[in-house]
Formats: structure tokens, C-alpha cells, sequence
């Protein structure tokens, strides 16, 4: 049986969403704990400028950092470590965490998501330092006119190609398998006057100068900034094992108050259908946790 008295609610990640959702908890009076795995997105972030209440910006890690410490402050209780089974026990849950047990009356899962990512030697180096870029919302304001690629099966790298001529009018869309280019898509590409290599793209490195070298079969080619549009997998599967819906995508499923289809399970951040930004996230948490604690009788 589980070693802790009963939390009001596990809350699995501890990114900007998982911590946002403790300092609410916290702040009910509520008795809640977040499991952090380490694999937060916001991690690799260098400096975020959209972010609000930041003019000069701030750094995922100072920003995650900063959350902990107003969590902590409140009481929340934050660990490292990895929730390796949940499952239904009576009208709350059951988390397994390797060989510890944990009773939780509600749990709210910010998990997140986990890219694919292009096969370049330190890609985690690449995206801290800005020149491998995961997401043109947040950060396209300061491509400001680079020499950019974007590296994705073929429609879909042109739909987010044609996003970044807002900042810069040298894109170049390089094809990742066999996928044919729409009509349509090679119109619009046409249009905005962006390039579309349709070719194998055998390699990529970064160079000692901190651009992205590009093998293709054409030759070698230089670009100051690479955005791979792979796809992501979501961290659903605690939620799947339960019973969880998932959209087409394998985001959870969720109500206007962050429950997804099992009662007392929520879910916030990356994890669900959305536009993945961080102030969505910490709106999404504020959501959740607030159902969770209106979900349940008074502290005292």
C-alpha cells in the first residue's frame, strides 16, 4: 500500500504548466505534490520574448526555476522522478513510482510532448542555442531576415515556410521523405517565392561558425537557422492505460475544465490539442487546477 497519506492531487511534469497548477493548489490549501521527470520543452528554451511580464526575455531554465521557487514557497512538495503506472483506486488514482506508491484523490497530467528531431551530432546543444528552433510563434520575431530552412514532409514544411516569410524572405523548404507536393501548396510556395528541394537530404551539422550545414543531393548548402517540422508524439500513455479519449493527433481529449474523459483526471500543456505556447499552458493549468479543487470538499 502507498507509503503517504492521500494527496488531493499528483501533478505528473513539472514544466511551466505542472507548476503553475502546484502554485494554485498550494495556494487553495490543498495538499499536492508534482512528479518531474526532467524532459520539460521549456528546458531548451534560450530566451523567451512573448512570454508576458518579461521585456528583456527570460530563459526557459530561469522561468522553470522561478515557478519552483513560488510553488515551493506555498507549500507545494516537488520531486524528481518518474511515474512508471497509474491506475484507478477507488475514487481516486494510484501512481506507481518505481518502488513507491502514491494515493491521489485527483491528478492533473503535464506531461507534455516529445519531438522528432532532425539527425544532427548535439541536437539538444543545437536548440539551446538557438539554431535549430522549435517554434516559429515564439521566436520567429527575431529570425529578422535569415537565411532559414525549414525540414518536414512536404506540405505540412511549407505551411509553416510560409509563416516565417513574415520575418524573412529567404526560406527554403527542405522535404523529408516521399510525400507528394500538393498543387496547391506548390502554388503558394511559388508565390511567396520560396524554394522547395524535393531531393534526398542525406545530412545536417552544425558548422564551427554556428550555421547548419545541409548535404543534399545537389551539394552542400548553408543556413543560419534550421525549424524541423517532424511531428511530436504526446506523453499520453499514463492516460491511454485509464481510458483517456485522444484526438486523431494522440492529444488527450479535455472538457471546459480540463478533465478529460476520466473523472478526476485532467490534463494541461502540451499534452492537449492546442496552440503549444507556454502562457496556453499556464492558463490551462489555472483551469484544471481550480476544477480540481472546487471538485472537492473543504480543506477544513
Amino acid at each position: 500500500m502507498p507509503d503517504l497519506p492521500t494527496l488531493d492531487c499528483l501533478i505528473i511534469g513539472g514544466g511551466p504548466a505542472g507548476l503553475t497548477a502546484a502554485i494554485y493548489l498550494a495556494r487553495f490549501r490543498r495538499r499536492c505534490l508534482v512528479l518531474d521527470a526532467g524532459a520539460s520543452r521549456a528546458s531548451y528554451i534560450p530566451k523567451s520574448h512573448n512570454y508576458p511580464g518579461f521585456p528583456p526575455g527570460i530563459s526557459g531554465p530561469d522561468l522553470l526555476a522561478r515557478l519552483r521557487e513560488q510553488a515551493v514557497g506555498y507549500g507545494a512538495c516537488l520531486e524528481q522522478g518518474q511515474v512508471d503506472g497509474l491506475d484507478s483506486h477507488g475514487d481516486g488514482f494510484l501512481a506507481t513510482v518505481g518502488d513507491r506508491q502514491l494515493l491521489a484523490r485527483r491528478v492533473i497530467l503535464a506531461t507534455g510532448i516529445d519531438d522528432a528531431l532532425p539527425d544532427i551530432p548535439d541536437v539538444g546543444q543545437a536548440i539551446t542555442a538557438g539554431i535549430v528552433r522549435l517554434c516559429a510563434i515564439c521566436d520567429g520575431y527575431e529570425v529578422d531576415g535569415d537565411d532559414i530552412a525549414v525540414y518536414g514532409e512536404a506540405n505540412n514544411a511549407i505551411g509553416h515556410a510560409a509563416f516565417l516569410r513574415t520575418f524573412t524572405s529567404r526560406v527554403t523548404v527542405l522535404t523529408q521523405g516521399s510525400e507528394e507536393v500538393r498543387p496547391e501548396a506548390a502554388a503558394r510556395a511559388e508565390q511567396l517565392g520560396i524554394e522547395v528541394m524535393t531531393g534526398d537530404t542525406r545530412a545536417m551539422r552544425v558548422t564551427a561558425e554556428d550555421k547548419v550545414e545541409v548535404m543534399v543531393e545537389s551539394g552542400r548548402r548553408v543556413f543560419d537557422l534550421v525549424y524541423p517540422v517532424m511531428g511530436s508524439t504526446c506523453r499520453a500513455s499514463l492516460a491511454c492505460t485509464l481510458g483517456a479519449a485522444c484526438n486523431e493527433a494522440g492529444s488527450l481529449v479535455v472538457d471546459s475544465h480540463q478533465q478529460t474523459s476520466v473523472k478526476g483526471l485532467y490534463a494541461a500543456g502540451d499534452v492537449v490539442d492546442g496552440l503549444r505556447q507556454i502562457c496556453v499552458a499556464t492558463g490551462q493549468a489555472a483551469i484544471a487546477a481550480t476544477a480540481v479543487h472546487n471538485s472537492l470538499e473543504p480543506p477544513w
